[in-house]
C-alpha cells in the first residue's frame, strides 16, 4: 500500500499530500476545471479541492455557511444542518502568505438516492481576496455500508480520517500564482 504522497493539483500550480490509496477522479469521469477530485478506493469517501470565486458578499463564518448552502444545492440536498463552525489558525496552513482568513464547517446534507443518506461532511474555506478566489476543500463521508464482500480488512486501506483531510488541508501549496489568472 502507497503511502501519503505529495500529489499535484491543476497541473502543478498547487500541491497537497493526499492520504493512502487516493484515486484521481478525472482518471474516471471528466473533472470541471476548477476541481481536483479525489475517491477512496473501497468506501464511498471523496477529498474535493475547489477553486471558487471569491464571495465577498459574505464575511467570517457566514461565508462558509453559505460556501456549505451552496454545495447542498448543487447536490440536490433535501436538507442541510451546519453542526460546526470554526476558524482555522492561519499558521498552520502552507498557503498562509496568502490566505487571509480561514474556516473549517462540519455538517450533514440529506442526499436524495436511493434511500434518503445522510452525508457527513467536513470543509475548509480558505480565502485568497488579492485573486479574488475561495478555495474550498470537502472531504465527503458517507454512511458505511457495510460491504462484506470486499475481501478481508487487512488488503484494503483504511477509511480516511479528519486527520487525513486536516493533512489535506493544511500541506495545501501554491506553486503558480498564474493559474488565478493576471493580477
Amino acid at each position: 500500500m502507497e503511502p501519503m504522497r505529495d500529489c499535484p493539483l491543476f497541473g502543478g500550480a498547487f500541491s497537497a499530500i493526499l492520504p493512502t490509496g487516493a484515486i484521481d477522479v478525472s482518471d474516471l469521469r471528466p473533472v470541471p476545471d476548477n476541481q481536483e477530485v479525489f475517491c477512496h478506493p473501497v468506501t464511498d469517501q471523496s477529498l474535493i479541492v475547489e477553486l471558487l470565486e471569491l464571495q465577498a458578499h459574505v464575511q467570517g463564518e457566514a461565508a462558509a455557511r453559505y460556501h456549505f448552502e451552496d454545495v447542498g444545492g448543487v447536490q440536490g440536498a433535501r436538507a442541510v444542518h451546519v453542526e460546526s463552525v470554526q476558524p482555522l489558525s492561519l499558521e498552520n496552513l502552507a498557503l498562509r502568505g496568502c490566505c487571509q482568513e480561514a474556516w473549517v464547517l462540519s455538517g450533514k446534507q440529506q442526499i436524495a438516492k436511493e434511500n434518503q443518506q445522510d452525508v457527513t461532511l467536513h470543509q475548509a474555506l480558505l480565502r485568497l481576496p488579492q485573486y479574488q478566489t475561495d478555495l474550498l476543500l470537502t472531504f465527503n463521508q458517507p454512511p458505511p455500508d457495510n460491504r462484506s464482500s470486499l475481501g478481508p480488512e487487512n488488503l484494503s486501506p483504511p477509511p480516511w480520517s479528519l486527520g487525513d483531510f486536516e493533512q489535506l488541508v493544511t500541506s495545501l501549496t501554491l506553486h503558480d500564482p498564474n493559474i488565478f489568472g493576471p493580477q
